[in-house]
């Protein structure tokens, strides 16, 4: 563990997971429109979304996917870690009140520069509604104390 209770990339290992969840509220909808300027009617208006193929209203894609980065910073690999990228698929709708729940599992360790790939889905009531793949850097660790920084970035080159 680093400093601030998250995972250092040697204490990572392939299969490791975790999973964060949320209920997305109205408000959270609202909100996200408001500071996201996404205010796509399907997602704010009830009569133009009942109208639509999802027969109602549905929360932003990204409100939802904002799960799998709480997942992230709070899990796995935690505090420290830097989201890097992330591709998403959407399978499925989430609506008001529905509760997402993010599961994020190491796929590949990536030693050059402390990099770990996520396999990331999102899942409402066992139904996929978002997968994806998530590169998370993590903090370089400190040299050792016998090393200077230059050994040190000498020594990690060789390995």
């Amino acid at each position: 563990m680093n400093e601030l209770g998250g995972y250092a990339f040697a204490d990572l290992r392939v299969g490791m997971c975790a999973t964060f969840a949320k209920t997305v509220t109205e408000a959270d909808i609202v909100l996200f429109a408001a500071v996201s300027g996404d205010n796509n009617a399907i997602h704010i208006n009830e009569e133009f979304a009942a109208g639509t193929i999802f027969k109602g209203r549905i929360a932003h894609g990204l409100l939802s996917a904002s799960v799998i980065s709480a997942a992230i910073a709070n899990k796995l690999p935690g505090p420290g870690s830097i989201y890097v990228s992330q591709s998403l698929r959407f399978r499925a709708p989430v609506r008001a009140n529905d509760t997402v729940r993010a599961t994020v599992t190491v796929k590949e360790m990536i030693p050059v520069r402390s990099r770990v790939l996520l396999a990331t889905v999102c899942t409402v009531g066992g139904l996929v509604v978002i997968e994806g793949e998530a590169l998370v850097a993590l903090p370089a660790p400190s040299p050792p104390e016998y090393l200077s920084p230059v050994a040190f970035e000498k020594e990690a080159a060789l390995a």
